[in-house]
Formats: structure tokens, C-alpha cells, sequence
């Protein structure tokens, strides 16, 4: 069936309904020469007289009343599938692909998503854990987290955390043996627990800043991790210094299982940001994400 078709059928049942051109007209929004005109047209294309007009009202004939049981079930029928499909588009549903630092994943993202999401089952997220840097264009991400400072000039960047700091740690059963850094250069003769860099393959270099100086530190130790988690348990067992975030170390220097130190070289930075390329792409589930995020 062509769409013409399709238009005057649906213009004839408004007529029949309405018992009226004139009401079918203000209804539809057009006149009432227009509409008279359409019917004309389809009963010219079938054969068939569907309408009889009288200067009192308009009634269908028997071939219009057929057309009017065959048709009517059916456009009720799409007007029905049409209304779930809004209901689906304003729903919040699918899936939303996030890369993110472990870090980010535990201290930030996580705790803000965990609440929200037992709201909004038909939502499916996937956290996709790795301390380097992710096309999220190239490779399907809807967003990414990472430090305010590492954000790309063109995306869209909020907020999701506060300032934070790495600092260095080791265990008092560590430095029983071994004198305490003064200064982040005296780290070059300690046993250091290194951190790879998932994407670019290297060594972090610890960074430090006082007084406006900044220092870059190449250690070296027995041990080298990718994650701060597997770095800490290290360090409280003893087998070096770590350089972790503060965040994750609060407890275990609390209960004196780790020692700071140089903390007036570990200045905060820039805590994390959700960025993503276009807001005219956001589903309603990646807005819930987000404002969640936002928190």
C-alpha cells in the first residue's frame, strides 16, 4: 500500500467516526474542501462509494462499514505498538560502557552508581577497569573517568570528585631497618614498589612538588604492580615504599600498619571528571549514570 493510500484511509475513518467533514476537518487541522476531496479521490481509486452525504450528516455505506471493521482494529493496533515505543524511548534502559582507573572505580564511581542503579534494572552498565588512557571513540566507550588535568580539550568533562593526593608509605617493620626519605631524592637508594602504566607499558615516575619545584623520581624495588590495592598490601607487609592515593591508605595508617611520608612534597590535584564526546548522543540511561555521577 502506498503512504497516499495509507493517508486517505485514515482521513475517511476520522470522517466516519465524526459522522462530519467539518468535524473530521477541525480535528485533523485542514479543511474541509481538502478532506471532501481526499474522499472523492479513494473512492475513485476503489470503485466503490464509501460515504453517503446528506445535508444533515454523513453515514458510511455498506462497503465503507466493511473498510471501517477491517481497518479500525489495525490502526488501533499501531497507535498501541507507537505509544510503547515512547514509552521505551522515555524509560531508562540499554547499556553504557564506562573506562575508568581502579581508583576511580572504588573510591568514586562505584559507591555513587551502587545506590542508584537497584532503581533502574532495564539499565546495564559495564565498568571496564584499566589505569591507562582508552580511545572512547575508537573503541565503543559511552564516557570515561579520569583526572580533570588528563581530560581532552573537545569533551564534555563533569565533575564526579573531590581533590586527592598520592603519598608515599611503607611499614614501620620497613623502616626499623632503613632511615626515613627526607626528601623524594633519598627514595632513589630505598626498596620501592613500582607501578606499570597499563597502556603505555612504562614505569610511573613518582611526581612530587614543594614550594612550587617540581621533582620526578625514578625508584626501583623487587616488586612492580598495576594496581594500587595489590601495591598497598605490599608495602604493609614490608616489602618497600608505595605511592598510592590517600583515600586508600587512611585506615592503615590510622592503626600504624603504614608510615607517611614527605607529605609536605604531595600537594593535591584535580580530582576525577566524567568525560564523553557529545551530549546529543546521551540515552535517558546514560543520563541517569551521569547524574548519579554528578551526585
Amino acid at each position: 500500500m502506498k503512504r497516499e493510500d495509507l493517508n486517505d484511509m485514515l482521513w475517511f475513518l476520522a470522517v466516519a467516526e465524526e459522522r462530519s467533514f467539518t468535524k473530521a476537518a477541525a480535528k485533523l487541522g485542514t479543511s474541509q474542501s481538502t478532506i471532501s476531496h481526499t474522499i472523492k479521490r479513494l473512492e475513485a481509486r476503489l470503485g466503490l462509494r464509501l460515504l453517503t452525504r446528506t445535508t444533515r450528516s454523513v453515514v458510511p455505506t455498506e462497503a465503507g462499514e466493511r473498510l471501517i471493521r477491517s481497518l479500525a482494529p489495525r490502526i488501533e493496533e499501531l497507535e498501541t505498538e507507537i505509544d510503547e515505543l515512547m514509552e521505551i524511548r522515555d524509560k531508562p534502559s540499554g547499556s553504557v560502557r564506562i573506562t575508568l582507573s581502579d581508583h576511580a572505580l572504588q573510591s568514586v564511581v562505584w559507591p555513587k552508581l551502587r545506590p542508584v542503579l537497584r532503581d533502574y534494572p532495564d539499565i546495564k552498565v559495564e565498568l571496564n577497569s584499566d589505569n591507562g588512557f582508552r580511545n572512547i571513540v575508537e573503541e565503543k566507550f559511552d564516557a570515561g573517568v579520569r583526572l580533570g588535568e588528563s581530560v581532552d580539550k573537545d569533551m564534555i568533562a563533569v565533575r564526579i570528585g573531590p581533590d586527592w593526593r598520592l603519598v608515599a608509605v611503607g611499614s614501620p617493620k620497613y623502616f626499623a631497618a632503613r632511615s626515613v626519605p627526607e626528601t623524594p631524592q633519598d627514595l632513589v637508594g630505598h626498596d620501592c614498589i613500582n607501578h606499570r602504566q597499563s597502556q603505555l607499558g612504562g614505569l610511573y615516575g613518582w611526581e612530587f612538588e614543594k614550594g612550587g619545584r617540581e621533582l620526578r623520581v625514578r625508584v626501583a624495588g623487587q616488586l612492580t604492580f598495576n594496581t594500587s590495592y595489590a601495591m598497598i598490601d605490599a608495602a604493609v607487609n614490608g616489602y618497600g615504599i608505595a605511592y598510592v592515593p590517600e583515600n586508600l591508605v587512611e585506615r592503615e595508617i590510622a592503626s600504624g600498619q603504614l608510615v607517611q611520608i614527605l607529605d609536605d612534597w604531595t600537594p593535591p590535584f584535580p580530582g576525577y571528571y566524567l568525560y564523553y564526546p557529545s551530549r546529543r548522543q546521551n540515552s535517558p540511561a546514560f543520563k541517569v549514570v551521569v547524574e548519579a555521577l554528578r551526585g
